[in-house]
């Protein structure tokens, strides 16, 4: 019997992702099409492999031991890939990048404006997401994220930024408040449920009683608008780079010392791609050449 590798890689989507929609999306597929191609899968295995609910797929025991040789090849599909790519001469073709949704709208979005004019012909594709990106099978070459390679073998980390985090809002907002304002005097902007466990709610629960955003989304961007509506404040990073801009300034409110990191991840291997390693090598040296302001006492422009 031979199952085709697109086949395998939606049984894998699915079986990660624990839903057929966000599998199809993940593929780039209709949803029509992904189940099509599932039924046809079952039949040529002549096995389920999904229970479906209104709480999305699970998977049966067949498919939980189809599930590890299915990862192992997405590995090796991607190592193919690379491989072919290392052939390349001069950088060229599309660098796929992932990273959190402020991240990519601050630094990645105008890197890639500035980058026309330094690779002409390497072009950037950008997964903004707070999901995972698995870079060994090559669903991107290039991460920018909170956390590091944590020790994985076929990762590296290429560089990293720590940095500060502090309180910004409007200007307008900033006037409102009084001054030297406590956390409880703030109207804090937030994550909305399923993201509502991502920071900075956690550290607000715990340091504001009966912590509740006076808005929320689950959409960066939406949080940010809303900041610069003059709705409440916004937990951003302290860090500034050469395409840092913003109209919003930062507030004099006393948190603690709240740190964060940003560190550029590859696969080892994906850095002998001319193109992987061109892009990878920039990026690293935004971020090395990236500081932070002195805090003072009043609030000032924000550069990140």
């Amino acid at each position: 019997m031979n199952v085709p590798w697109e086949e395998v890689q939606l049984f894998l989507a699915i079986a990660e992702a624990r839903s057929v929609t966000a599998a199809a999306r993940r593929l780039q597929i209709t949803q029509p099409t992904a189940s099509r191609r599932l039924s046809q899968l079952e039949s040529l295995l002549g096995e389920r492999l999904f229970v479906r609910s209104v709480e999305g797929v699970a998977l049966t025991p067949f498919a939980e031991r189809m599930l590890e040789p299915a990862r192992r090849m997405a590995e090796w599909a991607g190592e193919v890939d690379r491989a072919a790519a290392r052939t390349e001469s001069a950088p060229r073709g599309v660098v796929r990048i992932t990273a959190p949704p402020g991240v990519a709208f601050e630094l990645v979005a105008p890197f890639a404006a500035w980058l026309r004019g330094v690779l002409p012909d390497v072009t950037l594709d950008v997964v903004s997401s707070v999901q995972y990106v698995d870079l060994v099978r090559r669903e991107a070459d290039l991460a920018l994220r909170i956390s590091d390679s944590g020790g994985q073998k076929e990762l590296v980390t290429v560089a990293s930024l720590a940095h500060g985090v502090g309180v910004f809002g409007s200007p307008a907002y900033a006037r409102s408040l009084p001054k030297s304002p406590r956390l409880t005097d703030i109207a804090w902007i937030g994550w909305a449920p399923p993201l509502d466990h991502l920071s900075p709610n956690p550290e607000l629960a715990k340091l504001v009683p009966g912590f509740r955003p006076i808005f929320a989304s689950d959409d960066f961007l939406v949080q940010l608008r809303a900041a610069e509506a003059g709705i409440g404040a916004i937990f951003l990073g302290r860090a500034r780079h050469r395409f840092s801009a913003s109209s919003l300034v930062e507030l004099d409110v006393d948190f603690g010392n709240l740190k964060r990191s940003l560190h550029l991840v590859c696969a080892k291997r994906a850095l002998d791609i001319p193109r992987v390693r061109a892009v990878a090598d920039l990026l690293a040296r935004e971020l090395e050449k990236a500081s932070e302001p002195p805090r003072s006492g009043t609030p000032s422009r924000r550069r990140t």
